[in-house]
């Protein structure tokens, strides 16, 4: 809520981009062919590949570092590996990949139960912030989801 005696000039940074001399694109950059030399670098030593690693098919080799705690695995490693034999420039490989994140979701919840721990699925949803911040909409989708649930229930309770 604005009031008339408020100095945005005491906020730190506000309007920065109003002095010319400090706006960061003014005067246009000097030109000294450095930009070039960004790329010879020294790489870094190539990572030992110890766990199975999909990599794209438009890449010639691994990157140098990675993260190697979760191979792909279950069904959600089906559809990774599948994902990953087309080109990045498909939605056959995007849309498997989304799907696979959401397939190793219910996984992990099932792999929680299956070693005796029961997973607090609502706090791990963010439902208190959702409550908090977004109450109208999380209304909205709950209904939804009652109205969708009894739907199909009495669906599938009229064909028997």
């Amino acid at each position: 809520m604005k009031t008339e005696n408020q100095d945005y000039k005491n906020i730190p940074g506000w309007g920065m981009d109003i002095d010319i001399d400090n706006e960061p694109t003014y005067p246009m950059k000097n030109y000294t062919g450095d930009d070039h030399k960004r790329s010879n670098y020294e790489r870094s030593e190539q990572q030992k590949v110890d766990v199975e690693l999909l990599k794209s098919n438009e890449r010639p080799q691994y990157s140098a570092v990675f993260g190697n705690t979760v191979p792909p695995s279950g069904l959600s490693g089906i559809i990774r590996r599948y994902a990953f034999k087309h080109s990045e420039d498909r939605y056959r490989h995007w849309i498997p990949l989304i799907l696979a994140d959401r397939v190793n979701a219910w996984e992990g919840i099932i792999e929680d139960i299956g070693n005796g721990i029961l997973p607090n699925v609502l706090a791990e949803r963010g439902i208190k912030s959702e409550l908090r911040y977004n109450a109208k909409n999380f209304a909205t989708k709950t209904l939804v989801t009652i109205a969708a649930t009894v739907l199909l229930i009495a669906l599938i309770k009229k064909r028997k």
